[in-house]
């Protein structure tokens, strides 16, 4: 605790006057200073905004709108992306120019940028610098293609928002939970939602990839530029972002949380075959949660058909899954009175 200079002189009175009183001890002089308080006087007002030269300014306006600025990293995702030896001026001349390319994975920083009014296609440069120290121009909109901040997290949105992997990716999903869920029905193994176990916790899970899938589209649709800004900018805090982000990300924690207490329950219900059995299921069904949920909230439909989901899986779980009675004598979990399909005995 730090005091100023008009609290001094009343905490030294403070302490004065609780010398005789040595029956207080240091408990009273807590009291005290927690129940007085130091008065400031208040001086005059100082101007402590910061003055901001032009170019300042312009270069916070280009961050916030752009999201980088100078310094800033990038890794090269393309096979190549070709760099202006000479100023854009004289590419924007007609003069003769020379480039040279930056490979796949090579990384890059951003050494200036430039806005050139004259360019009719885009009239940002931005000049990179390459490992081996070479610099080189090229228009922003060329390099946003080919690059890719220089953070896994990045990286990893970057793979997965690519269109064409995206439908690989679907069909093959499709395919193998199509052949998953037939393997499963005919086995009569327990799946998810259908023939579910005992346990909240694989229900809980297909619902909260639902909702993910879906609030991750709705903040692509109607907040792109806060989710520009985390492609930038990612984290996994979920309290150092915005209230949209921050609930994308808990979601994503919690299914963390969640997928592995379903594992755990499975293991401890099911036998070590069933149990892997009942959890590649569930995979499957997140799986087609997340690319149904996915593609429709695009297109405003997967809002209604969440809605659907939520209350179809509540009411499978609450009427076909949840044991509201454990058995007398062998204390195995009951859907319904009777006998117990464990021991036999018959419970009324």
């Amino acid at each position: 605790m730090m005091c100023t200079p008009h609290c001094q002189p009343l905490l030294h009175r403070i302490l004065r006057s609780m010398r005789p009183i040595r029956g207080l001890g240091l408990a009273g002089l807590l009291v005290v200073l927690l129940l007085s308080s130091c008065w400031h006087k208040p001086g005059a007002a100082t101007g402590f905004g910061a003055h901001y030269s032009a170019r300042q300014r312009d270069s916070i306006s280009f961050n916030v709108k752009h999201h980088y600025n100078r310094g800033f990293n990038f890794v090269v995702k393309s096979d190549s992306i070709f760099l202006l030896v000479q100023q854009p001026e004289e590419k924007l001349s007609g003069l003769l120019t020379d480039s040279f390319a930056v490979h796949r994975h090579e990384r890059v920083a951003v050494a200036d940028i430039r806005t050139l009014s004259t360019d009719s296609i885009d009239s940002v440069w931005v000049e990179l610098a390459t490992a081996p120290g070479r610099f080189g121009w090229v228009q922003e909109k060329s390099m946003l293609r080919r690059v890719v901040p220089d953070d896994p997290i990045s990286q990893f949105i970057s793979v997965f928002s690519d269109t064409h992997l995206i439908i690989f990716l679907v069909v093959i999903a499709l395919i193998g939970i199509g052949y998953s869920m037939r393997k499963l029905m005919r086995a009569r193994a327990h799946i998810v939602i259908f023939r579910d176990i005992d346990s909240f916790y694989p229900t809980l899970l297909t619902l909260i990839v639902s909702a993910s899938a879906t609030f991750y589209d709705s903040i692509q649709m109607f907040a792109p530029e806060a989710w520009q800004d985390f492609y930038f900018h990612p984290t996994l805090n979920p309290f150092s972002v915005g209230p949209l982000l921050s609930v994308f990300l808990i979601s994503v924690w919690a299914m963390l949380i969640v997928g592995l207490a379903a594992v755990d329950d499975a293991r401890h219900q099911l036998s070590t075959a069933d149990a892997v059995l009942y959890l590649s299921g569930l995979l499957a069904v997140c799986a087609a949660c997340y690319i149904v949920f996915s593609i429709t909230t695009l297109y405003y439909v997967g809002y209604i058909l969440f809605a659907a989901f939520v209350f179809f899986a509540l009411w499978r779980y609450f009427h076909y899954a949840h044991a509201e009675y454990i058995c007398g004598n062998c204390g195995a979990k009951l859907r319904h009175k009777g006998r117990c399909p464990k021991c036999g005995a018959l419970n009324e």
